[in-house]
């Protein structure tokens, strides 16, 4: 959140944000935002019955805010078919593996304990299957012998920064389109 904050503070950047939303009450990103004059919303989903009540008070403050680019950072909860087709192609998240590889929670445990040399992140469109959106591109990071889970999220973290700025500014810049279910850099 602080590196896209960050990124789209400055003007050659082409993209801005708009709100910050968490559904977590407290979130550093909040206080991050609000410091930089951004707008923050908390729609805390423990005050929901179910995951549709939920996503219907997201897409009420959403809408409100009309973004043409929704970026998922520490967002830790599966959005629905119903919730993702109202932003066809305009949700993104990062995830710390090589996708298709290592989908879900426990990436950097699970590589370690397959042996890859080789891991990193990827920035993709969310799709209504978690983890198998359209990839935007990718990152990699060597894995060393002497790593430990945190060791090897540590260094993934750093890429993440980058990778998702480079992301949302080829998206900003029109340079990503998704063509039979895959991203394509223009």
């Amino acid at each position: 959140m602080q590196a896209l904050i960050g990124a789209c503070s400055k003007s050659e950047f082409p993209a801005s944000v708009s709100v910050v939303i968490s559904n977590r009450p407290g979130a550093a990103g909040l206080e991050s935002a609000a410091d930089a004059g951004i707008a923050t919303a908390v729609i805390d989903h423990k005050n929901y019955e179910d995951k549709a009540s939920f996503e219907r008070a997201l897409q009420e403050v959403l809408s409100g805010y009309k973004p043409d680019l929704i970026c998922l950072a520490g967002f830790m909860r599966l959005l629905s078919a119903d919730f993702i087709s109202l932003w066809p192609d305009r949700i993104i998240n990062i995830h710390p593996s090589l996708l298709p590889d290592y989908k879900g929670l426990h990436t950097h445990e699970r590589a370690l304990a397959d042996g890859v040399k080789e891991s990193g992140c990827t920035v993709h469109f969310v799709t209504p299957e978690m983890d198998a959106g359209p990839i935007v591109l990718q990152k990699k990071v060597a894995v060393l012998p002497e790593d430990t889970p945190d060791a090897l999220a540590a260094r993934i973290l750093e890429q993440e920064h980058g990778a998702y700025l480079e992301a949302v500014r080829l998206i900003g810049e029109g340079g990503i389109r998704i063509i039979d279910g895959k991203a394509e850099i223009l």
